[in-house]
C-alpha cells in the first residue's frame, strides 16, 4: 500500500496545465497539500460528482488535460458515471481513485472496495480498457505516465494505506473556486 501524500506528489509532479478536479474530503486535502493551484477544481459537498464534472469538462474543452482525483467512497457513489466515460472515452481525461478500502469521511468504516468490489474491474467492464491498479511506487510511476498518453480515457486505482494525514484546507467557497478555474482556463465554450 502506498502513502497517500507521496502518491499525490508523484501523480502531480508533471501535471503541466492540466485541470485537476477533486472529490470531497481527503482527495481535496491531498491535492491542496501539493499546491493550491489555480487549476484545482475542488468539489465540496458534491459526493459522487468528481468523475461527472471531470468528464463534462473534458468533453467541453478537448484542448485541456483533465485529471480527476477522488476516493473509493465517492467513486462507489458515482459508479454510473464510469459507463459514460467508457462510451465517450475522451482522450484528455485521466481518473485516479485513491482506494484505502474505507469510508474516510464518515468514520473509517470498511467500504465495498475493502470487501469484494474492484473499481478497476468496474471501469474495465464499463469500457475503459486500460484501467489499472497500482500499489507500489514503480506501478504508480507507470500510472502517472498515463497522464501524458492521449488516445482514450485512463483509469487508475491507487491502493493507499488507511490513514488520515493532517488536513490541508483550501478555499471552500464554490463560486470563488469556479471563477478561479474559469479564469485560468480561459472560460468554457458558449
Amino acid at each position: 500500500m502506498l502513502d497517500r501524500r507521496e502518491a499525490i506528489k508523484t501523480i502531480l509532479e508533471n501535471r503541466g496545465d492540466a485541470v485537476v478536479v477533486t472529490g470531497l474530503g481527503s482527495s481535496t486535502y491531498d491535492v491542496a497539500s501539493v499546491e493550491d493551484h489555480e487549476r484545482n477544481y475542488y468539489l465540496w459537498g458534491a459526493m459522487g460528482s468528481a468523475v461527472p464534472v471531470g468528464l463534462g469538462l473534458a468533453i467541453a474543452r478537448p484542448d485541456l488535460d483533465v485529471v480527476v482525483i477522488t476516493g473509493d467512497g465517492e467513486m462507489l457513489m458515482g459508479l454510473g458515471s464510469l459507463a459514460t466515460v467508457g462510451v465517450k472515452s475522451p482522450p484528455n481525461l485521466a481518473i485516479f481513485v485513491f482506494d484505502n478500502g474505507h469510508y474516510g469521511e464518515t468514520g473509517m468504516q470498511q467500504s465495498h472496495t475493502g470487501l469484494t468490489c474492484s473499481l478497476t474491474g468496474v471501469a474495465r467492464a464499463s469500457g475503459i480498457a486500460g484501467a489499472i491498479d497500482v500499489a507500489t511506487r514503480d506501478e504508480l510511476v507507470t500510472g502517472r505516465d498515463l497522464l501524458a498518453k492521449r488516445g482514450e480515457a485512463r483509469f487508475v486505482t491507487v491502493k493507499i494505506r488507511a490513514d488520515e494525514p493532517p488536513r490541508v484546507m483550501p478555499s471552500r467557497d464554490g463560486v470563488e473556486i469556479k471563477l478561479r478555474v474559469q479564469k485560468a482556463i480561459g472560460g468554457l465554450p458558449q
